[in-house]
């Protein structure tokens, strides 16, 4: 994913960052705990594509 893009990305929730996955396919929320998927590079942004981030992932610095 384009880092120019990534820094202009904000959670639709609370607009905060995010950070993109290890494997990115997912741009990460920490304060709402969610992981929205990145399909064929581009970020679907709903909150109902949203998963909720287990405890582990919740911790994970």
């Amino acid at each position: 994913m384009d880092p120019k893009l990534l820094d202009i990305l904000a959670c639709p929730l609370c607009k905060g960052p995010l950070k993109l996955s290890a494997d990115q396919q997912e741009l990460i929320c920490k304060a709402d705990a969610l992981a929205f998927p990145v399909r064929d590079g581009i970020p679907v942004m709903l909150e109902g594509e949203a998963r909720s981030l287990s405890v582990d992932e919740r911790l994970d610095k």
